[in-house]
Parts: C-alpha cells; structure tokens; sequence
C-alpha cells in the first residue's frame, strides 16, 4: 500500500511539474482565467461523460456535503491554478515550481497547529531545509532581499497558491466516502461555476484571450493530466499515508518542473536553484525516514480502494 501511495504521488508531482510549464507556455496562446476555466470545464465534462450512473448513486451523499465538495474546487482547484497561470506573467516557470515547495511547510504547521498532529525533530529538520530552498528561490538567490521585502509580483501570488492548496489538502481529512469519480467530478463542477465571475474579471479588464491551437493543446493537457489524473492520484496518496506526508512529495515539482523548464522552455538554470532543489530533495528524504512511527493517517477510507 504505501509503494503504491509513493507512485500515486509522485506521478500527481510530475503531471504538476508539467502544469507549470504549460502555463507558461500558454502565454499568449490564451488568457490565464481563460485556461483556468477551460480547464475545469473540460475535466468536468470528461469526468460526467464516464461516471454519470455512479454520480446518481452518490447523490444522496453529495447533497448532504455540497459545500465542502464545492471548498475543495474553489479553494484546491480554481484559486490555486488562477494565482498560479497569472503569477507566470511575472516571474519563471522555475521559481513557480520551486515555490511549491512551501506547500508542505504549510500543511505541516496547520496541521500541528489545529490537530497536534505527532512530529519527530527530523522532519522538523527536512521542513527547515525546505524552507530555506523556498526562500532561496523566491529571493532570486539573494536572500537579503526578502529583509527588503524585494519579492516581485509573480512570488506574491504564488504564496496565495500555496496557502490555498494547503489549505485543500487539510480539509480532505473530512471528504465524504465517495467514489473517487464523484469525489472529482463535484468539486470540478465548483471549480467551473467559481472560475466564471474570474473570467468576467479578465474580460472587464481587456485582457481575455480565447485559445488559438496551441493554446487549445495547452487545455486539453492541464484537463487531463494536471487535473484529472493528478487530482486522483494526490488525493489516493493522502488517504494511503496522511496529508503530512503526502504533502512532501509536493516536493518533487519543484525537480520535474525545473527539468521541463530548462528542457522544454530553455530557461537558465542558475546555482541557486540547483540549491534549492538539493534542499527540497533533502528535505523530503529526511523527514520520511524520520516520521513518527506508527501514527494514523487520520484520513477515512473512501470506494477509491
């Protein structure tokens, strides 16, 4: 079971490490609110399209949890990609891969803050390290910047993308016991509706743009690979082995998304991020060997097994 967690959420990191990318690419190709809601519509209309008698079934557990269902894509889905495919506007694809890195951070402390959820001293020590590899590169290698509050535009709003998607990922401890068609679909569903007045936004402002074909391609990726299936796996993965540690694998984007950045976009890479990709590296290995033992994953079962 937990090999199994272990492919599921590192799978879901690569698909994301992807995710980061093609909104970079998608840059004057279609408009992030576009893409953001595009991309929800088709995953929602993808999932519908293969779960429809299941949705049926579930329905009666579906309207007893609605909002939460509806938070889930709200929160995880619409407002974290929204920040994230507008903060590439200003900054590089790498820096927005490796700042994920500080969503594990953040799970953490909600976590030990709200539950008391059991740490040992070296995960404390892996999350140290990863947050330094964070600062490093939100501080563009410098970090007297970050004393001077020097972080530009794009930085700013991936720090929202991060608390938002941490902030899902505490509250899947109370998601229903759905099957995992249905645990996607609804909360798709409210990610389409809330990335509506989004787009009306962009539209007010003179700044939406409809997907040419390359733009098109760019969609139907995130649809699949950055929603459906990431969503699945990153959700299985946290059930197997509790959010703390499914969290750290949020790690690796950082690795799969600078990879594809220099590979696929011909970003520079500099020192500083090979630092800190060393360090969110070094952070995840340390504080899996050094969890707490024997500690529940606090997460339900669900008909995903």
């Amino acid at each position: 079971m937990r090999f199994t967690a272990y492919i599921c959420l590192v799978v879901a990191a690569l698909c994301w490490g992807g995710n980061t990318v093609a909104g970079k690419l998608a840059l004057g190709h279609v408009s992030p609110m576009m893409l953001t809601f595009l991309r929800w519509f088709l995953a929602t209309a993808l999932i519908a399209a293969i779960s429809l008698p299941q949705l049926k079934r579930d329905w009666p557990v579906v309207r007893k949890n609605l909002p939460l269902l509806f938070f889930y894509g709200i929160i995880g889905y619409t407002l974290f990609n929204a920040m994230l495919y507008s903060a590439v506007k200003y900054t590089t694809a790498i820096n927005v891969a490796i700042e994920q890195a500080g969503i594990p951070i953040l799970i953490f402390l909600l976590n030990f803050i709200l539950f008391r959820t059991a740490i040992s001293f070296a995960q404390i020590a892996g999350f140290g390290l990863t947050l330094i590899g964070v600062a490093l590169t939100a501080a563009h290698g410098n970090l007297a910047t970050l004393l001077q509050l020097g972080l530009n535009r794009g930085d700013g709003l991936m720090l929202v993308a991060v608390a938002a998607y941490s902030i899902y990922t505490i509250f899947l401890r109370w998601k229903p016991p759905l099957d995992w068609r249905t645990l996607m679909a609804i909360p798709a569903l409210g990610a389409m509706l809330t990335a509506i007045p989004l787009l009306l936004w962009e539209s007010t402002q003179g700044a939406m743009q409809m997907p040419d074909q390359n733009g098109w391609l760019i969609t139907i990726y995130t649809a699949i690979f950055a929603s459906l299936l990431a969503q699945v796996l990153y959700i299985k993965g946290v059930e197997s082995i509790g959010a703390n540690r499914a969290g750290l694998f949020i790690n690796l984007v950082p690795v799969f998304g600078t990879l594809l950045s220099v590979a696929l976009l011909g970003e520079s890479l500099q020192l500083f991020h090979v630092i800190a990709l060393a360090l969110a590296l070094g952070g995840i290995a340390i504080a899996e060997k050094g969890r707490p033992k024997g500690t529940a994953t606090a997460m339900p079962a669900s008909a995903m097994d």
